[in-house]
């Protein structure tokens, strides 16, 4: 396991949710590449078909929000992605379940495509001059695995273009007034969403269990159950001291709907 505070010089383990992201990605990739070369106007309805375009989205497309992350254009725009994808999650897997980084990971790229239709939403409503471009890639993910970085372990040092050392909060913050200053752009759309991937990580960061979400929602749910069970122990003991009071006969059940024994009560008072 990594010490947080170090220096990094060499990507993380190849393993777990970073190879399965990593390798849906590339898979994504070379089948849109080959589909491409063999038959370019499915492979262009395809794209159109899976890259998130708000307005589709608000028309009945909803599996655009899952499906955007997996298209990629451009050999080198893609290479940076999946390499920073490998570094980040690889570097948070070395101290987290995989199952919480397969979570944050998830809930940053729903959280993209979220305000990008949000912003979108308010662009009609409000008459705003925001440019619906299609949102694709993992940019929403990737911002969401560094913001968790940055908060967790702000103290580690990364190399920044791989020269300058810089501490992580730093470098979350960076990229976040970067995106922050591109609002004011032609490009304010792809900014807003990835500031949305920003927040929908540190929001998970803020309510997910150490062990992922799949685990903190089913700790909730035995929770609310085991709630609902003593609301009914409770219920049953209220109805039975009203029954047994009928009877000439006076027992007391406590707040767990535990009946209270009296003699020992008594008992125990006076010793």
């Amino acid at each position: 396991m990594r010490r947080p505070g170090s220096t990094p010089f060499a990507f993380p383990d190849f393993r777990g949710a970073t190879r399965r992201l990593i390798l849906v990605n590339l898979v994504a990739y070379f089948a849109l590449i080959v589909l491409g070369a063999v038959m370019p106007a499915l492979a262009g309805s395809l794209v159109n078909l899976l890259a998130f375009s708000p307005a589709a989205f608000l028309h009945g497309a909803l599996w655009q929000p899952l499906t955007y992350s997996l298209v990629h254009f451009g050999l080198m725009g893609t290479l940076f992605e999946l390499l920073s994808l490998w570094f980040l999650a690889g570097f948070l897997e070395a101290m987290h379940a995989d199952s919480w980084v397969m979570g944050l990971y998830g809930a940053s790229v729903l959280g993209t495509a979220a305000a990008g239709a949000l912003l979108y939403g308010a662009s009609v409503a409000f008459g705003l001059s925001v440019i619906p471009v299609p949102l694709y890639g993992c940019f929403g993910g990737i911002f969401g695995l560094l913001v968790a970085i940055g908060v967790l372990y702000g103290e580690t040092e990364f190399l920044l273009f791989f020269t300058i050392g810089i501490k992580a909060r730093y470098m979350a913050i960076i990229y976040g007034l970067v995106a922050t200053a591109m609002l004011f752009s032609t490009q304010r759309m792809y900014a807003f969403a990835q500031l949305g991937g920003a927040l929908a990580g540190w929001l998970y960061l803020r309510t997910a269990s150490r062990r992922g979400l799949s685990f903190a929602m089913s700790e909730r749910w035995y929770g609310l159950r085991n709630r609902y069970y003593r609301w009914k122990r409770r219920r049953a003991a209220r109805k039975f001291e009203v029954y047994m009071r009928k009877q000439g006969r006076t027992v007391r059940f406590d707040g767990q709907g535990r009946q209270i024994d009296e003699e020992q009560d008594d008992k125990s008072r006076w010793n």
